[in-house]
């Protein structure tokens, strides 16, 4: 209170700003969730909540694969129109996945894309394989390079973020990967935020729910398991000046993306009493916490959800004014609207501006096969459109001979990895990443290099989908997380 003691002489009309300011200081809401923005170009914290407690990344991690990847590329190691080659170990990863047969081949670029949009699991195990050999040596080149940006809470075992116990961030190595990616690879950064693809006929929106919503949204990745909830890290610019927000844990896909907006625009807002809160430093001093990472596995998915959790999930949880549980940012979201350029009204509500329709964008065409451009271009999503046809002339006993080779292209061993696959959303209900918005068309009659059947029922499944095949390649990583499962 000596701090405030000059201030209790003045006007008994500046005692409310008092009051403000000691409810700023105030300890925090003990809810599992952590919080973070920063300025991208400083690194400066602007607000942090939780931010050093180790995670559970999810699919976040796909920004390090797309970042090793990406640096691999400018190193000269490979280029984008790289062909790799789809391995039994990448078409047996859990949904969401793009379910290519063993033997497709598809570019980097294309696998790139598929992976940062669909947050494709087989497609990161391929850009793995391809770029470090097996998913032990990128994920040795993964801790490496977390090691060399000063990520010191993290530690991978796998390139896509499905469940395994020493597969640990925190949002402090999440803010700090992303202004590396920004920082070290501006000639790639429209990876992170493509709005839509196109592969075939199905169109899949970015789970980003800020991209085409938050004026001036331009990245980064979602991310979601049972064990670490709903996870976002998200980018926005204005007026030159770039804003990152983390979240992590949040019990929804639309309250992470309404308190991610939240972050962002306060951190863009002139705010009256920012004078009044402590300088948090930047982002790289801010002090690890050593603990074990919280599960939120029951309260993600236990029996108490109307229908299973995943990635595209468009329920906006209620408590708390809509914000998911979560006092922190304002004390309830009807006291946050904020500025939405070219939008009506000019102001509005974070969660009625993610429940708004995004700004409609040309999804950008993927497929398999080589680079091709022009009219071999045209031929070739043609032919991966007709690939996901289904002629009704063909009968049940035809589509369910279509599905056999499928089966047969899973290792011997997939069972048993199945087994073994992460303790920590091993359950039936476990879902993850994630459903696109759009119904994918069924493949009834895929021919070889077509959509497998794990991309026939995206929605069904995720990140997190029951008794997902692990490939054995998989290590302990150098800083092994206690068993939470």
């Amino acid at each position: 209170m000596h701090f405030f003691r000059p201030l209790l002489r003045l006007a008994p009309l500046n005692l409310a700003v008092v009051a403000a300011a000691l409810m700023l200081l105030a300890p925090r809401d003990a809810r599992a969730e952590a919080l973070l923005l920063i300025e991208a170009e400083s690194g400066k914290v602007l607000q942090a909540e939780n931010a050093t407690i180790p995670w559970y990344p999810a699919s976040v991690t796909k920004i390090m694969t797309a970042y090793v990847t990406l640096k691999a590329v400018k190193d000269g190691k490979l280029t984008l129109d790289t062909l790799l080659t789809v391995s039994p170990t990448a078409a047996s990863q859990s949904p969401s996945k793009m379910g290519f047969r063993p033997g497709t081949q598809v570019t980097v670029d294309n696998a790139l894309k598929m992976m940062m949009v669909k947050s494709a699991n087989d497609m990161a195990v391929v850009l793995a394989e391809g770029v470090g050999g097996s998913i032990d040596g990128f994920s040795a080149m993964m801790n490496q390079t977390a090691q060399k940006l000063g990520m010191t809470q993290t530690s991978y075992v796998n390139p896509n973020g499905l469940p395994a116990d020493g597969q640990i961030t925190s949002a402090r190595d999440l803010g700090i990967l992303s202004r590396s990616f920004l920082r070290d690879l501006p000639e790639y950064e429209y990876f992170v935020h493509i709005p839509a693809i196109r592969f075939g006929k199905r169109i899949t929106p970015n789970f980003n729910k800020l991209i085409g919503r938050y004026p001036g949204a331009d990245g980064f990745k979602t991310g979601f398991i049972c064990a670490s909830g709903y996870n976002l890290v998200a980018s926005a610019s204005r007026n030159g000046r770039r804003l990152i927000a983390v979240v992590l844990g949040a019990n929804s896909g639309t309250a992470r993306a309404v308190k991610a907006a939240q972050l962002l625009e306060r951190g863009f807002s002139q705010d009256t009493l920012s004078w009044l809160r402590p300088a948090l430093g930047t982002v790289d001093s801010l002090a690890p916490v050593d603990a074990s990472p919280p599960n939120l596995r029951d309260e993600m998915c236990g029996g108490h959800r109307k229908r299973p959790a995943s990635d595209d999930d468009d329920a906006l949880i209620a408590t708390n004014g809509g914000t998911g549980g979560s006092t922190s940012l304002t004390g309830g979201e009807a006291q946050v609207t904020f500025f939405t350029a070219g939008l009506q009204p000019p102001t509005m509500k974070a969660s009625d501006l993610m429940a708004s329709a995004a700004a409609a964008v040309e999804p950008v065409p993927v497929y398999t096969g080589p680079t091709r451009t022009g009219a071999a271009l045209i031929a070739a999503v043609a032919a991966d459109a007709d690939q996901q046809a289904t002629p009704k002339a063909r009968g049940k006993k035809s589509r369910v001979a279509a599905k056999k080779p499928d089966a047969s292209d899973k290792p011997k061993d997939a069972g048993k990895d199945a087994k073994s696959s992460a303790k920590l959303d091993a359950k039936p209900d476990a879902k993850g990443e994630a459903k696109p918005a759009a119904r994918p068309v069924k493949h009834a009659n895929a021919k070889p290099d077509a959509a497998a059947k794990g991309a026939e029922k995206p929605a069904a499944n995720g990140d997190s989908a029951a008794k997902p095949a692990k490939p054995k390649t998989t290590t302990k990583p150098a800083k092994p997380a206690p068993n939470n499962s």
